[in-house]
């Protein structure tokens, strides 16, 4: 095992600073609210739905049910084989929703954009976003969502995947958006700004997923734990 956390407990500043986290991932996870917000700007649905957040995640932040905001570290070491709180597992699946399906959609719809000549982002998210966030629940269902298993054996290596998809996505669409802000005051025409925007998403997707790939990104570098093999594949081994 490898120690990762020397502290008893959570500094309240440490807890306060995790809460707005937690209180965006779920206020961007309905896909539709979050798309008109960003496309309309904010109406009554999203006052009620962020109240709503904020109630909800004060209340289990006070009982020390959120990532981070617990009075005290609840993995301490790499390669604990404990089992992984529910609280931990909704978050972080919550999390990987935000972060995998608006990629995704706004990837297919550059590449929809460049090859039709039209914008169908709203029809992605009509059809696509919650079958696409179904499939990650069903994947934390199964055991197949790092951060999000039953257990925290592999956490070390589970942590640094999820940070190497932060890096990935979040600098892809601020880049994007950013193309898209400048290329229009070039005065360029539709399709050769969407091929700018699919241009500048593609190329800063793959340089920030290839250095976190090699760990060369805070917080990337990843420690695994196998699982000791059981006595039926000792025995086969041999």
């Amino acid at each position: 095992m490898k120690k990762v956390v020397e502290r008893e407990r959570n500094k309240t500043y440490y807890r306060m600073l995790h809460l707005p986290i937690w209180i965006w991932v779920f206020f961007i996870l309905p896909g539709n609210l979050t798309y008109d917000l960003y496309l309309h700007g904010p109406d009554w649905r999203h006052g009620v739905w962020l109240s709503v957040i904020i109630a909800v995640c004060i209340w289990r932040g006070l009982e020390g049910r959120l990532p981070g905001v617990e009075p005290q570290p609840y993995i301490r070491y790499y390669g604990a084989n404990q089992p992984n709180l529910p609280y931990r597992v909704v978050c972080y699946t919550a999390a990987w929703i935000d972060l995998l399906i608006p990629f995704a959609l706004n990837f297919i719809g550059l590449i929809l954009a460049v090859i039709t000549g039209k914008w169908l982002l709203a029809d992605l998210y009509t059809y696509l976003y919650y079958p696409l966030a179904l499939a990650i629940v069903l994947a934390a269902f199964f055991d197949r969502v790092p951060r999000a298993r039953r257990f925290t054996l592999n956490e070390g290596a589970e942590k640094a995947w999820f940070y190497v998809a932060i890096w990935t996505v979040v600098p892809a669409q601020v880049a994007a958006w950013g193309a898209w802000r400048l290329g229009s005051r070039f005065d360029l025409e539709p399709l050769e700004l969407n091929y700018l925007r699919l241009t500048v998403f593609t190329l800063v997707t793959l340089i920030f997923l290839i250095l976190g790939i090699k760990g060369k990104l805070p917080r990337s570098g990843r420690f695994y734990f196998n699982e000791p093999a059981s006595p039926l594949e000792e025995c086969s081994a041999s």
